[in-house]
């Protein structure tokens, strides 16, 4: 029972002070700037250390997630051009650029075809319209985009051949700089104006034919993906099973 306690304290304490509470833009949060400093890198060198056996073992679970994901979507890819890879992680790239150059100019209306309509008027109102009322602008602008890579990918057919509600859980490092600060004075109040690399994770899913944002969560959340791939059943039998229906 010790073990067990120790383990869960253990990536307890991993979340919250290895990886960044937070995520760049869209979304909603500033990213964090707690080891931008020298002692806070000389703090994540340790963590990193101590925590390495259980590093290695959470990287080997999104591997192994990524490798389900990316076999599902080529068995999908049979049926849809959809699932196609290469076209979905182009899509999942003009989805990131376009959502940030939306958050940028502070409407996201005239991105909106590429969110689902829930979720781009939960960010208009939550986030972009509450921080003009109160003086404040987010200025989050992308360097580059490092990596794109699938975290886990659910099939679903809504309506009929159509794949309605599939999802996936795609996994973006990007080279950015993310902070608040009060728009007349130009006075930082949260991030800093530093660039560096941000992983988040995007939800997309087919609405209407197409593949739309509903989703943009920190990158810790590529753990918890990843643990659910062991709880999906076999892609071929859940394309039978929903034919039958």
């Amino acid at each position: 029972m010790f073990p067990k306690i120790l383990a869960c304290v253990a990536l307890f304490l991993l979340f919250v002070c290895f990886s960044e509470p937070a995520f760049a833009g869209p979304g909603g949060k500033i990213a964090s700037a707690v080891f931008d400093t020298f002692l806070g890198k000389i703090v994540l060198g340790l963590l990193t250390i101590f925590f390495l056996p259980l590093i290695l073992l959470m990287v080997f679970r999104e591997k192994m997630a990524e490798r389900r994901s990316r076999k599902d979507l080529k068995f999908m890819a049979k049926h849809h051009s959809n699932f196609d890879w290469l076209m979905l992680k182009h899509r999942a790239k003009d989805c990131f650029m376009k959502v940030h150059s939306g958050w940028e100019n502070e409407d996201l209306s005239e991105v909106s075809d590429w969110m689902t309509d829930w979720y781009w008027q939960n960010q208009q109102m939550a986030y972009l319209n509450r921080w003009q009322e109160e003086g404040l602008v987010n200025i989050c602008k992308v360097k580059k985009i490092n990596y794109i890579r699938p975290v886990l990918f659910v099939h679903r057919n809504d309506h009929g051949e159509t794949h309605e509600g599939s999802m996936i859980m795609i996994a973006i490092e990007a080279r950015m700089k993310d902070y608040l600060q009060e728009r007349h004075t130009s006075k930082v109040v949260e991030g800093s104006k530093r660039f560096k690399d941000i992983e988040t994770v995007w939800t997309l899913i087919i609405d209407h034919g197409k593949w739309k944002v509903a989703d943009i969560e920190e990158g810790a959340m590529t753990q918890s993906y990843s643990k659910m791939m062991k709880d999906l059943p076999k892609i071929e039998s859940t394309l039978l099973s929903q034919s039958a229906l």
